[in-house]
């Protein structure tokens, strides 16, 4: 009579913590997967593991690793971009090869707006300033316009994605922009500033406006070069607060 031997699947290999979302351009430089502990792991055991159904890595368990969790390198030559499907299998001396459960995830290797120059640690010139309509730019935000705001639009950048996180920066207060959607990509993303981020703020002769972007697995567009503006009429002798005067006229008006 046949026996089927019915070997028990491993349980998925997993990433670490900070990599749940995905793989990004700088998790893939250094990628470890880790193999928990499984039943009757043992020196000796044989861990090979798989990226896409290729192998890439190996290990021998030492006494040292029995019950602990083993991690595995993936080499940078093998990571692109898609859904990547890896799992692993087990050789223990007498017994056959055990397979685990596969875990897929995202690999996102374009950073929005491009991959930064390593010359520049805090822009990113790839990425269009921010546009301002042509009359604040030249003569600045005066009083009238603090009150209603201020329009603003961000140029489609180089690997504009879904789900793609703005966050602008008017001074050094930060706005966080709704995430970019499908319908979103390849479009200028039009903003407005509300009055409440330009009184926060404050008057400045010299006010940066500058945006960033983060995008779903975490890759950093570092910031845009700043579109300088001069908010307000900055007045060194003025007793009132811009702040201040604007709550005040904001309650006469109620």
């Amino acid at each position: 009579m046949t026996r089927t031997s019915h070997t028990p699947e491993l349980a998925a290999p997993s990433l670490a913590p900070a990599q749940k979302t995905g793989i990004n351009l700088a998790a893939a430089a250094h990628l470890l997967i880790e193999v928990a502990p499984y039943p009757d792991m043992d020196s000796g055991d044989l861990i090979e593991l798989f990226w896409n159904k290729c192998y890439v890595a190996s290990r021998v368990l030492t006494a040292e690793d029995v019950g602990t969790t083993v991690s595995l390198r993936v080499p940078e030559s093998f990571i692109d971009n898609g859904t990547a499907r890896i799992h692993y299998r087990v050789m223990q001396v007498g017994q056959g090869p055990a397979f685990s459960a596969a875990t897929r995830v995202l690999v996102k290797l374009d950073c929005p707006g491009g991959e930064p120059s390593a010359l520049s640690a805090d822009e990113n010139q790839q990425l269009a300033p921010v546009t301002i309509p042509e009359a604040i730019r030249r003569q600045g935000v005066n009083p009238s316009q603090i009150k209603r705001g201020v329009p603003l639009s961000i140029e489609p950048y180089l690997n504009m994605a879904a789900d793609d996180a703005i966050t602008l920066r008017w001074g050094d207060v930060r706005m966080d922009l709704a995430p970019i959607t499908a319908a979103d990509i390849g479009l200028p993303i039009q903003v407005w500033v509300p009055p409440a981020v330009i009184v926060e703020a404050g008057e400045d002769l010299r006010l940066d406006v500058t945006y960033c972007i983060l995008d779903r697995v975490g890759n950093n567009s570092r910031w845009a070069p700043p579109r300088t503006l001069k908010i307000g009429c900055v007045n060194p002798y003025r007793k009132v607060p811009l702040k201040q005067e604007f709550e005040a006229a904001e309650a006469r008006e109620h």
